[in-house]
């Protein structure tokens, strides 16, 4: 699986969760280009185990580490938010359901925090409850005669809780239909009561072992939502016929089957 693990300036973290090994650390380096500035200061490396966390009724409580690697100490805040989707768009909401501790707190060089996450509420009866922690950088204060560019990492990572009933699964249906001459619209619909991670996805003409089209990188269908992608093809090859061949992997199941095209 290919999940990115760089982030631009400012920007949160989305792509940290490797599909089949969330729980081995995930190194995360903090890359930024100043192109007017003479200097970049406050780059920073963290490693985070896990970088997915599950809870259940039986298991309410987790543990999260988080190491600074770099040669500078550096202060993170953190908040919990309830996740939701609504039209294929994340939804944030500040939340107390989740208790983290400590919310803030300052890493040595070379040092490690170990943050508790407990839940504060019931589990649902049937369904999944997601939610997000996010990590954010605290800047030192600047100095009179800093020139450069100060750069703060943020993280986010999802939160999952079991139903009371256990056996939550997710179940997708997928839609592809063809949109102009060069354009697919992929459509993933969640029904089940857990969320699905897609990874990656390809579209193939049948018998070519070429995609002509696909999206890479981690995406979450949250249980009930869905997810769209609108995707240019690119190969020089024509759809003749109305199937094409689909290979997706998600950390439910793989999925490798013909699909049948049809209008919008």
């Amino acid at each position: 699986m290919r999940i990115p693990a760089l982030t631009n300036l400012s920007r949160t973290i989305s792509r940290t969760e490797e599909n089949h090994q969330w729980r081995t650390a995930a190194y995360l380096v903090l890359c930024a280009v100043a192109l007017l500035s003479p200097s970049i200061a406050n780059a920073a490396g963290w490693e985070i185990d896990p970088v997915r966390i599950e809870l259940s009724p039986q298991q309410q409580t987790a543990a999260l580490t988080v190491k600074n690697s770099s040669d500078q100490a550096t202060s993170i805040q953190i908040q919990a938010v309830a996740w939701s989707q609504r039209y294929g768009k994340d939804v944030y909401l500040p939340t107390n359901e989740l208790l983290v501790s400590p919310p803030i707190f300052t890493i040595a060089p070379k040092g490690e925090q170990i943050i508790r996450v407990a839940l504060r509420r019931q589990a649902d009866a049937t369904h999944e409850l997601s939610y997000r922690l996010n990590l954010q950088e605290l800047p030192p204060p600047s100095t009179p005669n800093f020139m450069g560019v100060k750069v703060a990492l943020r993280v986010s990572l999802p939160v999952f809780v079991q139903s009371l009933q256990g056996g939550v699964a997710p179940k997708m249906v997928w839609d592809i239909a063809r949109m102009a001459e060069d354009q697919l619209k992929v459509v993933v619909r969640n029904s089940g009561n857990a969320h699905v991670q897609i990874s990656d996805f390809a579209l193939y003409v049948p018998g070519n072992d070429k995609p002509i089209t696909g999206e890479s990188g981690s995406s979450y269908v949250l249980a009930g939502q869905m997810q769209e992608w609108l995707l240019k093809t690119n190969s020089i090859e024509k759809i003749i016929s109305n199937r094409l061949h689909f290979i997706a992997y998600t950390d439910a199941n793989n999925i490798d089957t013909e699909i049948v095209l049809h209008k919008p």
